[in-house]
């Protein structure tokens, strides 16, 4: 299997950096995409973090999970570029997974991915969000090949979450007890 993480400057770190140890636990082949083309990106925090490649739109329906970290700066910047909200409705429309964690899930809606479905996102995202449902109680949501968290503190819940769509529940629970969850 095989994921693309997109990260624009101002993502939350954790959440990127989460998504992607516990995907390669799990044996998932991870991509990391920068949207600016520089591979250096600067987080909320001021971590660096440097992508493996910039971002190519032409391919993330290759990929069998397209994830984004959140952050508001990430999510704006993200969502502002018709190229990567059509990036993510041909993944979708694909049958790939999609996922969105904090702020982000408000890309999904713009790009229209969260129609007639549930969702979370970090609270006060969701008045960003004209479409779906939204969870307030859930930490992360899966419906169907869209799957969504909550923020910063629930990054490893979202990982896991994308990891068991993607290789089931075996993958997850061994990854999960490996990392003392």
């Amino acid at each position: 299997m095989t994921a693309l993480v997109i990260l624009a400057d101002g993502c939350e770190e954790i959440e990127a950096v989460t998504i992607v140890d516990v995907l390669r636990r799990g044996g998932v082949v991870v991509t990391t995409a920068s949207l600016s083309g520089d591979l250096r990106v600067a987080g909320a925090h001021n971590v660096a973090i440097e992508a493996d490649a910039p971002f190519a739109p032409e391919t993330a329906a290759d990929y069998d999970l397209v994830a984004l970290p959140g952050g508001m700066r990430c999510m704006e910047s993200l969502r502002s570029r018709a190229y990567v909200l059509a990036a993510l409705r041909s993944a979708a429309a694909a049958g790939r997974i999609v996922g969105a964690v904090c702020a982000s899930p408000a890309v999904l809606g713009a790009a229209g991915l969260l129609e007639d479905r549930r969702y979370c996102c970090y609270p006060g995202v969701e008045a960003q969000i004209e479409a779906g449902t939204y969870d307030p109680e859930a930490v992360t949501v899966r419906d169907g090949n869209i799957v969504t968290g909550t923020g910063p503190g629930t990054a490893a819940a979202f990982a896991l979450e994308l990891l068991e769509a993607l290789e089931g529940r075996e993958a997850r629970d061994k990854v999960a007890a490996g990392m003392l969850l």
